[in-house]
């Protein structure tokens, strides 16, 4: 409807400047003058054919100027006649455009060419540049304005797809750090409680004797204090994240405290220099033993784990071999198995876990060198 309103506009404002013109007395004519309203008409609805039909626009406003030549010439058709092919190439298609300014060179050409061998006079060419000023000059603003509306256009297109593919990644950003803090949250929170919920099970529904109630009073405060130790390290982070060094302590290194306090007896065997082990390898080493022994100790039948670290200069191979309990112990849906997995994924390792008989057996192969 806003279009519409604009062509009627330009349309009016053409026919009132042509009607000027021929009250002021710019026209010529060869009948009676009130015939020259009559392309001047015609000319101006042609505009009102800009937007919905530019080639049929061309053609009436065409039909109107050679109609204006023979009965007068004016200069009102004309002038009006430069906004038709102005719009024409603006809001034609690229073609119609591209066919225009080579019939409006031709013309000109071919127009003056005719002028020099007729007339024999170097003025006749003041044909040829009217009409090239009527024909070329609008028909080459229009093609400009219009590579420029579509370099605009091209430009607002990639920046909107710019903004989505950043909306993208942000979302994409966002749920990694989510499913980071989940795989933390899970191993500090969900292994000591664990451990802390079985011992207290234990000293709860059997008689274990004053020695044995404080060991398992004992080990429910060593997972308690050690969990509110990392749960304060990993608040500190989330609020200041250059306090990352601070924040993933623990690792390889750590490992004799981790199986120290654990809750089951442990084999441990390390070979190769852990030291020398990236940070990033070294953390997601320990956190997936940290879940191993949470595992076994919760879904184990009691006896010994064995746990083997092999450090090269490539890798790091973590195995964990541990008995399984009897009947089923009720864990926390898988959460701990597939936090492990997206651990050595993350590093462009692998990991297995599964049962081998009556044993349980995790296995994981984290390089050191990957990306």
């Amino acid at each position: 409807m806003k279009g519409r309103a604009v062509d009627l506009v330009l349309a009016g404002s053409g026919l009132a400047a042509g009607a000027l013109m021929f009250v002021t007395g710019q026209w010529q004519a060869q009948v009676a003058p009130a015939w020259l309203f009559v392309p001047l008409v015609v000319c101006c609805g042609a505009l009102l054919l800009r937007r919905t039909a530019p080639l049929a626009s061309v053609l009436v406003g065409t039909a109107a100027v050679a109609g204006d030549v023979v009965i007068g010439p004016s200069l009102a058709t004309p002038l009006v006649y430069t906004q038709v092919l102005y719009d024409a190439c603006l809001h034609g298609r690229a073609a119609l455009a591209r066919a225009l300014l080579a019939l409006s060179v031709i013309g000109s050409v071919v127009t003056g060419a005719v002028c020099l061998v007729v007339v024999r006079d170097v003025r006749a060419l003041g044909l040829a540049v009217l009409l090239a000023l009527v024909t070329v000059v609008p028909i080459l603003t229009g093609s400009h304005v219009r590579h420029h509306r579509d370099q605009a256009a091209i430009a607002r297109r990639s920046a909107e797809q710019v903004a989505r593919l950043a909306e993208a990644d942000r979302a994409n950003a966002v749920a990694a750090e989510r499913a980071g803090m989940a795989r933390e949250l899970h191993d500090v929170i969900a292994n000591h409680l664990s451990a802390a919920a079985i011992h207290a099970t234990a000293a709860l529904s059997a008689d274990l004797g004053p020695d044995g109630t404080r060991q398992a009073l004992t080990v429910i405060r060593e997972n308690s204090v050690q969990g509110l130790a990392e749960m304060r390290r990993m608040i500190g982070f989330l609020r200041d994240p250059a306090a990352v060094a601070e924040a993933t302590r623990g690792g390889l290194a750590a490992l004799d405290d981790l199986v120290a306090h654990c809750g089951v007896p442990v084999g441990l065997s390390v070979t190769g220099a852990p030291e020398r082990v990236p940070v990033s390898v070294d953390l997601a080493a320990y956190r997936i033993l940290q879940e191993s022994l949470a595992n076994a100790l919760k879904h184990g039948d009691g006896g010994p784990v064995a746990v083997a670290v092999a450090c090269t200069a490539a890798a790091v191979d973590l195995r964990v071999d541990s008995g399984l309990a009897r009947r089923p112990v009720p864990g926390l849906g898988g959460a701990g198995l597939i936090g492990m997995r997206e651990r050595a994924a993350l590093l462009g390792g692998t990991l297995t876990a599964g049962p081998d008989g009556d044993r349980w057996i995790v296995a994981a192969h984290l390089p050191t060198d990957a990306p």
